[in-house]
């Protein structure tokens, strides 16, 4: 299958005249020729097999990535000066979708003058450190890659830098003109993990798409039933190409992970159609938290009355690994005071600063409950120093049973749902992107039992998201009943309150 592929791209590439191109005229000569055939020009621009290079070991494209740009070329054939192209491709996790963005852009900037571009993704976390971060990789592979500059924001021609640019724009509704604003002859708008892109991005871009010669691809797992993204591949499929890409065809997946995918949540769960199949799960959105319910948190402005009432629970996430934070949370009710991350602390460093917060609202006349701390691993010693010291100390262990074992499968699904809850009844959390871009990734699903199920924090890396440090510490603070101080006794002991704050 590989040899037949390798020579389906050489004949391809040979049938464009291609090959052996040298010198700046003749190599903008070649790349002209590749206006209406994007899988030529990817063929041509990078050093597939040349020994000493990144790609000394490839021939080209997957299958599913070659197909895309054949679409494309036919569609453009078919109408050279008027083509409108409207792609949407939904994947399992791993298969290139990144690269496959990084390429479009790439071959749209080098093949049409004043080329105006604008990509967005899911998150700001997404849109930097995958999906621009892969743009730089391949730019830097390209045989004209003297021609642009590539910077955090903006890859521009040398020589034309403002009137010629792909723009890395975050998916912000404030930013919605950046989508629709745009003039130029060749428009072209790319959405990265396009499912939790907000509907108004969707509606302002469509009418840049009025235009001639205009491109709109989006990408993603398909991790929502409902909204824009699910649209392309339902009621507005007429309007779209599109592709449901399965993870387990493709050459660079990482099959041992499938394996234990399969193993873990069956072939038929929504997680194995989501995270492999590149299919919408049958259960609704697999997203915890809708992206207006966090931004509707991060502006709610309670008042004092609003949340003094109830008692301060301080909650602990402890650091596992040196990329990963501790993270002290204070919540009070629908109100969460502060998240402060930390490095680098031993355990009883947590477990003082932990102790500290507890004593600042102590102090306030606060009515204060316990400091919920997550007790596996490292986690055990902080629960060890504030229990010793005579602090409230609740041990929690996110991986035990859940209180309603028929509805959640461990914990830390009983408690991210408890969570859900608390948003869509008016949370206020702190304006912070990274607690945000967390809050928005998280994922779950249902096991065979039908009990909710959260994704792993080692899959969620997986997929190039760090770990949500501080999503899962403002979670431990929804663990137990919270517990109120008894003032009366002077001992500092503890009672139980119905209801989680």
């Amino acid at each position: 299958m590989a040899a037949e592929q390798g020579a389906f791209y050489a004949n391809h590439l040979s049938a464009r005249g291609g090959s052996g191109a040298s010198g700046e005229e003749l190599l903008g000569q070649t790349i002209a020729s590749f206006y209406d055939d994007p899988l030529g020009f990817v063929l041509f621009i990078f050093p597939w097999g040349e020994a000493g290079t990144a790609l000394e070991d490839e021939d080209g494209p997957d299958v599913w990535q070659a197909q895309q740009m054949l679409r494309v070329a036919d569609a453009i054939a078919d109408d050279p000066q008027g083509y409108q192209i409207q792609e949407a491709i939904s994947s399992g996790h791993g298969v290139g979708k990144s690269a496959e963005v990084a390429w479009m852009v790439l071959w749209a900037m080098s093949t049409r003058p004043d080329a105006a571009v604008v990509v967005t993704a899911n998150t700001d976390t997404q849109l930097r450190t995958k999906t621009w971060k892969e743009l730089a990789k391949w730019h830097n592979l390209s045989r004209n890659k003297h021609w642009f500059t590539w910077t955090a924001t903006r890859l521009s021609h040398v020589d034309y830098p403002s009137t010629w640019f792909a723009a890395a724009i975050p998916n912000s509704e404030q930013n919605s003109e950046a989508f629709a604003g745009t003039h130029a002859k060749h428009v072209v708008v790319i959405f990265d993990e396009a499912s939790s892109i907000p509907d108004a991005l969707w509606e302002v871009t469509e009418g840049a798409m009025t235009t001639p010669m205009s491109m709109w691809f989006v990408y993603g797992n398909p991790t929502r039933n409902s909204g824009r993204f699910r649209q392309c591949f339902g009621e507005f499929k007429h309007r779209w190409q599109h592709n449901q890409v399965d993870a387990r065809r493709c050459s660079k997946t990482d099959k041992k992970r499938i394996a234990q995918w399969q193993e873990d949540w069956g072939e038929d769960s929504d997680f194995f159609r989501v995270r492999v199949r590149g299919e919408f799960p049958r259960s609704g959105s697999s997203q915890l938290i809708s992206a207006d319910a966090i931004m509707d948190a991060r502006k709610a402005n309670l008042q004092l009355a609003d949340y003094m009432f109830f008692p301060v629970i301080i909650s602990v996430d402890v650091a596992r690994f040196g990329a990963d934070e501790t993270v002290v949370t204070t919540r009070q009710g629908r109100k969460v005071h502060s998240q402060v991350p930390y490095r680098g602390l031993r355990n009883t460093q947590v477990g003082a600063r932990a102790a500290e917060r507890w004593r600042e609202y102590k102090a306030t006349g606060a009515q204060m409950s316990a400091i919920m701390v997550d007790g596996i691993g490292l986690g055990s010693g902080v629960v060890d120093y504030l229990h010793d010291a005579g602090y409230p100390v609740l041990d929690v262990n996110v991986g035990a049973a859940a209180d309603s074992m028929d509805l959640y499968y461990n914990k830390r699904a009983e408690c991210y749902m408890r969570m859900k809850d608390w948003f869509d009844s008016g949370g206020d959390i702190p304006d912070d992107p990274d607690l945000a871009g967390q809050l928005n990734a998280l994922e779950y699903m249902y096991d065979t039992r039908e009990r909710v199920r959260m994704e792993k924090k080692a899959d969620m890396k997986a997929r190039g998201l760090s770990s949500p440090d501080r999503a899962d510490s403002l979670a431990l603070s929804f663990a137990e009943h919270v517990m109120v101080e008894d003032g009366g006794s002077g001992s500092g002991a503890s009672s139980f309150e119905p209801g989680y704050g």
